[in-house]
């Protein structure tokens, strides 16, 4: 089965990828916003976990550097998932875009 994506019609944006059929909670909604941003061409999801921590909002951070992009961990709750984000920005523009996507749809 195809992975399913989303993008605009005209493809200036970039794309979410859903290779798994689980989220966290809130997070699809600011992936897309995230997608919308100048560099970033590719968004996918990657695998759940849990973890022992108190409840908490949905919180995404850039963990660590991978090729052509990043890879985030968002944390929501209990539940962690990875994020891959592949494109042509800089550490600090995707840390602004990321703040930006988390206000705006957060």
């Amino acid at each position: 089965m195809p992975a399913k994506s989303s993008s605009s019609a005209d493809g200036s944006n970039g794309r979410v990828v859903w290779n798994h059929s689980t989220h966290i909670d809130g997070l699809i909604p600011v992936l897309k916003e995230l997608a919308t941003y100048p560099g970033i061409k590719t968004i996918t999801p990657g695998v759940i976990g849990r973890v022992r921590s108190r409840p908490s909002p949905l919180r995404i951070k850039i963990s660590v550097p991978i090729r052509g992009g990043f890879k985030l961990n968002a944390r929501k709750g209990t539940s962690v998932q990875e994020v891959f984000v592949v494109g042509d920005c800089d550490r600090a523009e995707l840390e602004d875009a990321l703040a930006a996507a988390l206000k705006k749809r957060g």
